[in-house]
């Protein structure tokens, strides 16, 4: 008994030792949090709803729409509690444990059907599931209206549809309402650019779409752009629950999204400014300057720098001519501030386009001044004493673009002539070859060099700037310079030509652009039947867009509202199962037929 009374201290010890490692886990690591069961990935559902769905005799005055939910609810972005017609100000709304009450801070329009969609700005309070969206129908009147309208918004240029866009229709006929007025109908597109305006009246509309920055349901054009159809428009399908296009769907099912049918098509463009005036100014350089107009298609009738001879001022407008350069060709020291005088049209506060002197101080920057004021030999680089250039050339478009040279400033003495254009060829036989030169139409400071021969497969090619040829603004010369170029051999590249027929005299721009169509690989602009080559091109989805250039000049033209003027006709190929992306394996040459006259008939 002694002894076993001995050993009972360590039979004890053990007994706390080994008890507890038998025991589960759970219970042992009491740091350890409970997880809590899967995790909720079900959204919340409405439960009921006040007034009824299809309620008629609501009444106008401190209205309210209740949405009762089985679980408590957050309200993610208000601006997706959308009322259509919309009011002048936006609805309102509060939680009452787990019911959505949503109200009005002015009363409704008597006798007119309203539709209060939810899509895009329930989610559930815990774990943050978004309710798939619910739109209540009601009227204050004695009957619903009936009618539908569904289509797509897209971008005027890439065909991608645009989302939060709103689309409003008009009963209003002229084009002077969507600036003025609250549309009679409305709704928002959501990720695939659809739209579906229920419960509508049959009667004929003025369709518009705008992204509404502001959310005043009203076209602004200084900060947005618009979409407008052609004609008026009647609606013809009545509203059925069972339609596609009223239902709730799952933005990534991409298969159910695209299934639903859509009656118009609107492309978002934006427009000119209404407005003709001076709005950035900036001096740059000591002898180099820029001005920015709102609005593009400036006239000038006459300008020069005060103190300057006429003949001594070089300048440029871009493409668009909102945008002037401006080059002092003076190696005199220049005044901290110049003194640009112009005559141009400019708006005036009745809104007219008058003649107008104006005289605007280009001062110099603290970089400028800084640059202008370098004395000391230490303080001067070798670029600040030469004629600053760049010379390239890209392998994979060098046969159509051919070389580039591009000039900091303005080049007052040339000689092109001295430049040495050279082919050596696998055997390391040396050619000269010729060449010509093209200044840029939009850039003064930009030329093409273009080979006059064919460039050859394993050649090599050299184009030599020699020293002291050019001589720019500044009174400085060019260093010397040389680029080498050859032509892609990577077997695994691929060649995509098309064959275009029904040009027909007609001038399109032809580019085809990468899968998410943000880069132009290679751009054509024709005027005649031809066969178009894409060489060198690497492996991957690529989708060729076309733009009917009306008015031959090179560049894709916005629409004007008033004017009733839609952006110039863009058009994507389409291949045989109705898709934008062409598939490129490598090592491949495919070829397409394209009939200009059929896309866009």
């Amino acid at each position: 008994m002694k002894k076993i009374l001995k050993f009972l201290p360590l039979a004890a010890l053990l007994a706390l030792i080994f008890i507890p490692l038998m025991l589960p886990s759970s219970c042992a690591n009491t740091t350890t949090p409970p997880t809590g069961g899967p995790k909720d990935t079900i959204p919340p559902v409405i439960k009921g709803l006040n007034p009824l769905p299809g309620s008629v005799n609501v009444p106008t005055h401190k209205t309210k729409l209740e949405f009762k939910f089985n679980e408590y609810v957050v309200v993610k972005d208000l601006n997706s509690i959308y009322l259509s017609p919309p009011l002048e100000k936006a609805p309102k709304y509060r939680m009452k444990g787990k019911t959505l009450v949503v109200y009005f801070e002015s009363d409704l329009e008597p006798n007119t059907t309203y539709t209060l969609d939810l899509t895009g700005a329930v989610a559930d309070n815990n774990e943050g599931n978004m309710f798939p969206g619910y739109t209540l129908v009601f009227s204050t009147g004695p009957q619903i209206d009936s009618m539908l309208l569904t289509g797509i918004v897209q971008d005027c240029n890439t065909l991608k549809p645009v989302k939060g866009a709103t689309v409003m229709l008009y009963k209003n006929p002229a084009d002077s309402a969507v600036f003025l007025e609250r549309p009679v109908a409305s709704s928002k597109t959501d990720d695939w650019g659809f739209f579906c305006i229920r419960n509508i009246q049959d009667t004929v509309y003025r369709v518009y779409a705008v992204q509404d920055a502001n959310n005043n349901n009203k076209y602004d054009p200084d900060n947005e752009r618009i979409a407008f159809l052609d004609s008026s428009f009647r609606p013809s399908v009545r509203v059925n629950d069972s339609l596609p296009e009223l239902m709730k769907f799952d933005m990534k099912d991409t298969a159910l999204c695209l299934s639903r049918k859509t009656e118009i098509e609107l492309n978002l463009f934006r427009e000119k400014p209404s407005k003709q005036l001076i709005v950035k100014k900036e001096r740059v350089g000591d002898r180099t300057a820029y001005i920015t107009f709102m609005a593009p298609g400036t006239k000038i009738y006459k300008m020069r720098i005060k103190g300057v001879p006429s003949d001594r001022l070089i300048t440029q407008f871009n493409i668009e001519k909102d945008s002037l350069e401006i080059w002092v060709n003076d190696q005199r020291k220049m005044p901290d501030t110049l003194k640009f005088q112009l005559r141009y049209d400019k708006t005036d506060t009745l809104g007219n386009l008058v003649p107008t002197n104006e005289t605007v101080n280009l001062a110099l920057d603290k970089k400028a001044r800084a640059a202008a004021a370098k004395s000391s030999r230490r303080d001067i680089k070798h670029e600040d004493t030469i004629a600053v250039y760049t010379a390239k050339a890209d392998p994979e478009t060098v046969e159509q673009y051919g070389f580039t040279v591009e000039f900091k400033y303005p080049v007052i003495r040339d000689a092109w002539d001295s430049l040495i254009f050279r082919s050596v060829n696998p055997r390391q036989q040396e050619k000269i070859e010729k060449f010509t030169v093209t200044r840029d139409s939009t850039n003064l400071r930009r030329y093409t060099i273009m080979p006059k021969e064919k460039l050859m497969q394993g050649f090599e090619y050299f184009l030599k700037i020699p020293y002291r040829k050019f001589r720019d603004i500044n009174g400085y010369y060019n260093d010397s310079t040389e680029v080498k170029v050859t032509l892609p051999t990577d077997e695994k590249l691929s060649t995509v030509s098309m064959n275009l027929s029904g040009v027909g005299g007609k001038r399109y721009i032809v580019d085809l652009l990468t899968e998410k169509r943000d880069k132009v690989i290679r751009s054509f602009i024709v005027d005649f039947d031809q066969t178009l080559v894409f060489p060198y091109v690497k492996a991957g989805k690529y989708c060729i867009r076309m733009t009917e250039d009306l008015n031959r000049n090179g560049i894709v033209d916005t629409g004007s509202l008033l004017e009733h003027r839609q952006p110039e006709k863009v058009k994507f190929y389409k291949l045989k199962d109705d898709t934008f992306l062409i598939d490129i394996p490598e090592r491949a040459e495919i070829a397409q037929d394209v009939n200009m006259e059929e896309i866009f008939r």
